[in-house]
């Protein structure tokens, strides 16, 4: 009767001690956001031609960007990007570490069988029989030790062993939070390399057409240097000017010159770049990149979300927050090991002196009962591995704050820097049509004699400087259209993306270039 009243007694209980979980639960934080996205000075907002506004971003931002060849690589870099595989296998190997730490959920069977040859010894029995003898002297003189013989037998068995912790405090749930978390951390990690990658595509990209739109101005420049050349020969041969005139003309033709084989380097070493983002050789995509293109125009409107939406695009604070989830949960499994451990036990199985009668229902052995190890003493250890993970879990909410607080500041420095190069943009516009006329009525006042050669070669410079620093404008500006979308964590999908898709649908957008806006769609 006590040992059916302790049984019920523990049917009922440990199924009620099992819902407990003894630790912190996981809330997650309230961090600051703002109402509205920060805008920039009316003056500022004003001047510029591309606007940014609330509304809805399409996940392949680089779309508005309307350029085929740009869309083809940020495709092919979804799974062909090296270090987004890399980060694949991390989060294949987080998923394993998941289904480690759940399996202690749930009980461990183990199938087991033996066979044993076993002989015990004469000089056991002989023993025995002595004990007998001297107790009951009459029985043990019935038995000659001599006589006995031990013959070896066999032994035969199979079972299935089963171990369950029964999850009394929770320590064995908040593991399997805890891995949890660090998944969801493998997966955010995989997100923000894609994005970074995506983003390095990208920037590169433009970098390189800005690079080619500037090796076509020096060339043309080189065209404009050798016709001064030649007119001052020409003045030379007339006896209008010294020889001075001359040399300082072809000292601007090769000082002019010189800058090529700078800028086709660059450009290699940008293709280059763009092949190793898509896991590719030097040089592999020299083909289908070397013909310069224009560099691609940035959209007269730019949709950038909302400002509720940033926490759910940026996989950085994602990240943080899964982090500090699975720093909570540890704090609960530091906790738990303070309190008894509960296994319990079981074997079923079969044994038999014989192989013949191992499957027979008599043969049949088990055994089964709980066992409790508590700790009683560790030294401190079980105090500092909790004051540990207590101290990992506020490190972790200041972590995560910080995180939302520079997202914030990425984006807000992003919105500024895009605006304000759209501003310097304009002015750099009016100095290259100045110079272009300067460069114009210094060569016709030279050729009249009513200016000097010195002046014509600083109308040369200044023009080529301009046009390179409208370039650099050009190419910045979309960069920094990139960089925005970045800080706002690119697109953001339920699912990540893959090659499939990641497909092209560029809706009808006015997009805006050096100072015009024309209407672009995509061709089907």
């Amino acid at each position: 009767m006590k040992y059916t009243f302790s049984f019920l007694s523990m049917v009922i209980v440990i199924p009620t001690l099992v819902g407990c979980a003894v630790g912190p639960d996981y809330h997650k934080e309230d961090v600051w956001t703002p109402s509205k996205w920060s805008k920039p000075t009316q003056n500022l907002q004003a001047s510029v031609n591309s606007q940014v506004v609330m509304d809805k971003i399409n996940p392949q931002w680089w779309d508005y960007f309307h350029d085929p060849v740009l869309s083809d690589l940020e495709r092919r870099a979804v799974t062909a990007n090296l270090d987004v595989q890399m980060a694949t296998q991390r989060l294949i190997a987080s998923r394993a570490q998941l289904m480690i730490a759940g399996s202690a959920r749930f009980p461990s069977v183990n199938g087991s069988a033996g066979y044993q040859r076993n002989q015990y010894s004469k000089k056991g029995f002989s023993r025995a029989i002595d004990k007998i003898r001297n107790r009951e002297p009459a029985l043990g003189n019935m038995v000659n030790p001599s006589d006995i013989d031990v013959p070896a037998f066999n032994q035969w068995d199979d079972a299935l062993d089963t171990s369950w912790e029964v999850d009394l405090w929770g320590r064995v749930r908040r593991q399997y939070e805890s891995a949890k978390a660090l998944k969801q951390m493998s997966e955010e990690d995989r997100r923000g390399i894609l994005i970074a990658q995506q983003a390095e595509v990208a920037q590169n990209y433009m970098t390189l057409r800005g690079l080619q739109a500037q090796l076509q101005i020096v060339k043309e420049n080189e065209k404009i240097a050798q016709d001064i050349l030649d007119l001052a020969n020409q003045r030379f041969n007339g006896g209008l000017v010294t020889e001075l005139d001359v040399r300082s003309a072809e000292a601007q033709l090769e000082q002019t010159r010189a800058d090529i084989p700078n800028l086709e380097q660059q450009i290699i070493e940008y293709i280059n770049a763009l092949g190793l983002l898509l896991g590719e050789p030097p040089r592999a995509l020299s083909t289908e990149l070397s013909t310069p293109k224009p560099i691609p125009p940035v959209p007269s409107q730019v949709p950038i979300g909302f400002p509720s939406e940033l926490a759910q695009r940026r996989p950085d604070i994602r990240q943080a927050e899964a982090k500090l989830h699975s720093a909570t949960a540890e704090v609960g499994v530091a906790e738990a090991d303070f309190y008894p451990k509960v296994t319990i036990d079981a074997r079923l199985g079969f044994q038999s002196l014989s192989l013949r009668d191992l499957g027979f229902w008599s043969s049949r052995a088990w055994s089964v009962g709980p066992s409790l190890s508590l700790p009683i003493f560790e030294g401190g250890k079980l105090k500092g591995q909790l004051t540990l993970k207590k101290a990992e879990q506020k490190e972790a909410a200041l972590a995560y704050r910080k995180t939302v607080l520079q997202a914030w500041q990425e984006v807000d420095n992003a919105l500024n820097a895009y605006q304000a190069e759209q501003l310097r943009q304009v002015r750099l516009q009016d100095t290259v049509k100045s110079n272009q006329r300067s460069v114009y009525l210094a060569q016709a006042q030279y050729r009249q004699g009513l200016q000097t050669f010195i002046n014509v070669l600083n109308a040369e410079r200044r023009l080529l400087s301009s046009q390179q620093d409208l370039v650099n404008s050009n190419t910045q500006i979309s960069i920094n259209l990139v960089q925005l979308y970045k800080a706002l964590g690119g697109g953001w999908e339920s699912t990540y993306p893959d090659s499939s898709q990641i497909a092209s649908t560029q809706p009808q957008t006015e997009v805006q270039t050096q100072g015009q806006t024309q209407t672009m769609s995509k061709k089907n």
